[in-house]
């Protein structure tokens, strides 16, 4: 239970921690560039985009959403807006037929008709009330899929627990709150997720437990095959590793390895395919993902946003495409989500710094 305290405390103190974006101490490959899209975003966590250019952003501690216009299309937002706020960590935003939603731990809220009404935003409407109240874990990514249901994930109440098939688990429902159920199974904590464009199949990030040590287990890259899949949470961690308690009697080959082991600790959390016209030949089809970074690891990992380059559904390459947000062991910035914007160039969240980058690519 001390363990357990301290652990708590520590995050605590990261999240409490604030700090001015410092954007000369980032480092991005050849021809990319990063300026500051906003640094008036609160906590700043999801991302996701109006049907008329406006930027959704969700928060964590802030309790507020916020929308970001760039009206003069300069690559920066001259105008942010709090449309809701005095909400239950809404960390996830996803927009649908002029609707926002918006999750609450426990809830699903939209607003209505958001864009035509950013000035004089309408008061939230619950269509769905009956997630866990725990609130370990009970922050929610949320995106509609290619079947116009909303996915959303259940996040396990603690760092390593069984509680059969009631959490750890990503479910769906359709758009007006009715016809919930399971997708799959076995995930610890899964704050990002995407539909590969060509397949139509699902990826996600899920994050590895704690207290196994510095480099166990690692974060997770994940590709959903069927419905009811099992990916191993709490019996199997990256898909080769028993757990030293809930593993026995188990085997990892009953459960679903991931596709990349994406280190440990490093806080994998939003992604996104990229499929922009903007950013060099390479990266068409890649998975852009947000990692937030360690907060208990003895040297610190993550605080990144990496690319993982595909051929078909085969991993060939993991490299950073933003890296620097940690220095000398103290951190500045977390990236907490990714999102392309329709001219090719990618958003970046900062929940720490409060702030959205932009990330441009002009040819060297």
């Amino acid at each position: 239970m001390r363990k357990l305290m301290f652990a708590l405390l520590g995050l605590l103190a990261v999240h409490a921690a604030a700090a001015a974006p410092q954007l000369d101490k980032l480092t991005l490959p050849a021809g990319f560039h990063i300026a500051v899209y906003s640094d008036e975003v609160p906590n700043a966590r999801e991302i996701t985009l109006g049907a008329k250019g406006t930027v959704f952003v969700g928060s964590n501690s802030a309790g507020k959403v916020y929308a970001l216009t760039d009206s003069k299309g300069d690559g920066h937002a001259d105008k942010v807006r709090v449309i809701a706020s005095g909400l239950q960590l809404p960390v996830g935003v996803a927009f649908r037929n002029g609707d926002l939603y918006i999750s609450a731990v426990s809830k699903i809220l939209v607003l209505r008709d958001i864009e035509n009404h950013l000035d004089n935003p309408p008061a939230p409407q619950v269509i769905y009330d009956k997630f866990p109240t725990e609130t370990h874990h009970g922050w929610k990514f949320i995106a509609f899929g290619p079947d116009g249901k909303l996915y959303v994930p259940i996040g396990a109440p603690c760092n390593i627990c069984d509680k059969g098939k009631d959490y750890a688990k990503l479910t769906r429902m359709n758009a007006d709150g009715s016809g919930l159920e399971d997708v799959a199974y076995g995930i610890r904590n899964t704050v990002g997720f995407d539909w590969q464009p060509r397949t139509k199949q699902l990826w996600f990030t899920d994050n590895g437990r704690d207290l196994m040590g510095d480099d166990m287990p690692s974060d997770e890259l994940n590709r959903l095959s069927h419905v009811g899949e099992h990916f191993g949470f709490p019996y199997c961690h990256q898909g080769d590793t028993l757990d030293p308690d809930f593993g026995k009697g188990k085997s990892c080959k009953d459960y679903t390895p991931p596709v990349l082991k994406l280190g440990a600790h490093v806080a994998s959390l939003g992604m996104r395919f990229y499929e922009g016209a903007q950013f060099p030949a390479s990266y068409q089809g890649a998975i852009f993902i947000a990692e937030h970074g360690s907060w208990n690891r003895t040297k610190k990992s993550g605080y990144r946003v990496m690319t993982v380059r595909l051929h078909g559904d085969k991993v060939i390459g993991y490299e950073p495409l933003v890296d620097g947000f940690e220095q000398d062991e103290k951190a500045w910035g977390r990236p907490a989500d990714v999102q392309p914007l329709p001219d090719g160039s990618l958003l970046v969240s900062d929940d720490l710094a409060g702030a959205v980058y932009r990330v441009t690519y002009q040819k060297p």
